[in-house]
């Protein structure tokens, strides 16, 4: 118990926190692009990976509340260190630091608490449909002719609002901000970051950051510009 606890009062158990929830997210997110950019492939594909996705059941909703409070626990260990940090330098050592560190290692906290309000956004636009009822009836019929989800059309109709495909593409900038930062602190908190290949992690964490975000972007884009469509 006392070393559960520790996670959750220690900097250095709050760091670990902070790593391995980010782990997880890391993997949600990069799995959860691949699923999306099969909004280029034919309907068939996307909506059957919906429909598999929905197979899962009760499973699917334990997965989203496990990230689901993966999320909010990353967005807490942040904001709490940071918190620390301030209150352990009250007088900012009387010089101005923060030059030694980047923009997006200090601004961690803050992009990450508008990372947490675009999943919750996210959720409750595509997953539960809170905006859009009638999407719960929109079906497509498989090769195998299987009625399922109409996944693709639900996509083309939610990013054809151009209010929603700015704001999806905002999120998924300040997402992709955070993880060229978070991706490096993640290897480091774990002790798997040293001088002689610091540089090298470095540029995969801006190079796989820029990727997400294009790639990301490129969907709402796709969609408004009239690439994909119904």
């Amino acid at each position: 118990m006392n070393l559960l606890g520790s996670l959750f009062t220690s900097s250095i158990g709050r760091k670990f926190l902070m790593a391995f929830t980010g782990l997880v997210l890391f993997g949600f997110v990069t799995g959860h692009l691949i699923g999306n950019l099969q909004i280029f492939l034919p309907p068939e594909k996307i909506n059957h990976y919906g429909h598999f996705l929905e197979s899962l059941g009760s499973a699917l909703w334990l997965i989203r509340a496990f990230l689901l409070v993966c999320t909010v626990v990353h967005v807490w260990a942040a904001i709490s260190l940071t918190l620390e940090n301030r209150a352990a330098r009250p007088d900012r050592y009387g010089v101005d630091k923060t030059n030694r560190a980047t923009l997006a290692s200090r601004v961690m906290a803050q992009t990450g608490i508008v990372v947490l309000a675009f999943i919750i956004y996210h959720l409750l636009h595509f997953t539960i449909r809170a905006q859009h009822p009638e999407w719960s009836q929109h079906t497509y019929q498989l090769h195998d002719g299987t009625m399922v989800r109409d996944v693709f059309k639900m996509v083309v109709q939610g990013f054809s609002s151009v209010p929603v495909s700015v704001f999806y593409i905002i999120a998924v900038g300040l997402l992709s901000y955070h993880l060229s930062h978070g991706i490096s602190s993640m290897f480091q908190t774990f002790g798997l970051k040293n001088e002689s290949w610091s540089r090298g992690l470095d540029g995969f964490a801006k190079a796989y950051s820029w990727a997400y975000f294009l790639l990301n972007a490129l969907i709402p884009i796709a969609v408004l510009s009239g690439y994909v469509h119904l």
